[in-house]
């Protein structure tokens, strides 16, 4: 009887769920699948086993054909629903089942925990031909849990992404790739600490400088939060999560000008999370990730034991890829690489790509970072322009390749060249003004001397009488009374 207990709940679980993405037991007939899981769980043990048994088999097909038709048509609204379950995979769930092991870190000191973010230093291996691989990787990701109120729904405050700077710093300084896990709907915010928006700032500052490989993995990406940890050099997102620069409830309240307190019509939300372009499909159609991993019907639970072998397929190719981009000899192992698709475990790449990187490598890792987000910065919100407006906007961009060309592959590169010859000949303009100056003092000095040695003549003065004006024959002044 234990065995058609479990069942029993399993499938008020799998009803439940398809309320949730629903959000309303009306669809599909599921209030009357509740009622029959309601009076199995009443008449349980005064039927037979047939009786029961086929009575959970009929239950069970179901609930099986709602499952495979809500599938088919998932609004981007469901998909939130879906990544914001209870019943969904969590970032510890993650490192529990990809990685080999892992070791939790902390904050430094108490105003440094927060329970939305989770570091981990773990590792992660590869087997080829039976041979095992081991890489330590930096984690670092939101912490959902699994419906855990003290987790903020993986909503960081801004001490929990500078914990997560700190520890990116870590990893730079150890020379190991960073994984980032996104499951956020957005920043915490703290009208008290407003610090949320600068430390968001300045992590992204510091992603475009550090030295290391970053693989970004989206579940569940909202705001500035999934920024903080977002950018990366090759971005994975699960098919069954969104991103998005807003949550479609933040979009709605201000859409509706919602006052505070006051509920958001469900309609107005609906409507913002289908114009956002949120869903999987849409950020890769617009460049904004790299690659989508596929998730189970109705999205990925925590017991998807095969998923995360998937997932960990998935990361350890990523992770080679943008090792291979900086190496110089890459050719065979780029293809390898590229070409086997990692959805069958056993078809991933058998080729050990060590991920450490030298200076060369380093310098082409920024650069390729730098073109990647400049790229998407200049043709991610494109628009829909019309034909003559194609045109200028053609001409515009391509001066503006050459012009970022220019400035920061020409003159970037030569830089310290430019200023050295700058330096040497603003000092040789020094040194000859110097010396044309101090010709012309030279000759300067030598006429006021000249002028100085002339003998100035000057007139004789004299009175009424014919005599010498006494005052005038010396040239300090004597009073004619003196000589009487």
């Amino acid at each position: 009887m234990n065995d058609f207990i479990k069942r029993l709940q399993k499938v008020e679980q799998r009803i439940g769920y398809l309320v949730h993405i629903k959000n309303t037991n009306s669809w599909g007939n599921l209030s009357s699948f509740q009622a029959d899981c309601e009076h199995l769980k009443n008449a349980m043990f005064d039927m037979s086993r047939e009786r029961l048994a086929a009575d959970l088999d009929k239950i069970e097909t179901g609930i099986a054909f709602l499952e495979k038709r809500c599938e088919e048509g998932l609004t981007p609204m469901e998909r939130v629903r879906i990544v914001r379950s209870p019943l969904r995979f969590s970032l510890k769930d993650i490192l529990e089942n990809v990685y080999e092991e892992y070791t939790e870190l902390g904050g430094e000191g108490e105003f440094n925990i927060d329970p939305a973010m989770m570091v981990a230093k773990a590792n992660i291996v590869r087997r080829i031909k039976k041979k095992p691989y081991t890489s330590s990787v930096m984690v670092i990701g939101q912490e959902t849990g699994h419906g855990e109120e003290f987790r903020n729904g993986g909503s960081c405050k801004p001490w929990g992404n500078e914990k997560a700077l700190r520890y990116m710093k870590v990893a730079e300084t150890e020379g190991i790739p960073i994984h980032f896990f996104i499951f956020t709907p957005g920043s915490y915010p703290v009208e008290e600490y407003p610090g949320a928006a600068q430390q968001i700032a300045r992590n992204l500052y510091a992603m475009t400088k550090l030295r290391v490989p970053m693989i970004s993995v989206i579940s569940e990406g909202g705001s500035g939060g999934a920024e903080a940890v977002g950018l990366s050099d090759f971005r994975i997102m699960f098919s069954d999560g969104y991103y998005s620069v807003i949550s479609p409830e933040g979009a709605a309240a201000i859409e509706g000008r919602v006052k505070e307190g006051s509920r958001v019509p469900p309609e107005l939300i609906e409507n913002c999370a289908n114009q956002l372009h949120i869903t999987a499909e849409d950020n890769l159609r617009l460049g904004t990730i790299d690659r989508i991993i596929k998730e189970p019907l109705l999205g990925a639970k925590s017991d998807d034991f095969s998923f995360f072998s998937l997932v960990r397929s998935e990361i350890i190719r990523a992770t080679d890829e943008v090792v291979l981009m900086t190496k110089s000899v890459r050719g065979f192992r780029s293809y390898e690489v590229k070409k086997k698709k990692a959805e069958n475990v056993e078809e991933a790449p058998q080729i050990d790509i060590p991920w450490d990187l030298n200076q060369g490598e380093i310098k082409r890792l920024l650069a390729l970072r730098s073109k990647k987000y400049r790229s998407m910065a200049m043709t991610g919100f494109g628009g829909h322009a019309m034909p003559a407006e194609n045109v200028v906007k053609s001409i515009q961009r391509s001066a503006e390749n050459l012009y970022y060309v220019f400035r920061y592959d020409v003159l970037k590169n030569q830089q310290k060249q430019a200023q050295k010859v700058i330096k040497e000949v603003s000092g040789e303009g020094s040194a000859l003004i110097q010396r044309v100056s101090s010709s012309l003092t030279a000759v300067s000095g030598f006429i006021r001397r000249t002028d100085k040695k002339k003998t100035v003549v000057q007139p004789v003065l004299t009175t009424a009488g014919g005599t010498p004006d006494p005052i005038e024959l010396t040239d300090t002044y004597t009073s004619p009374l003196a000589n009487e």
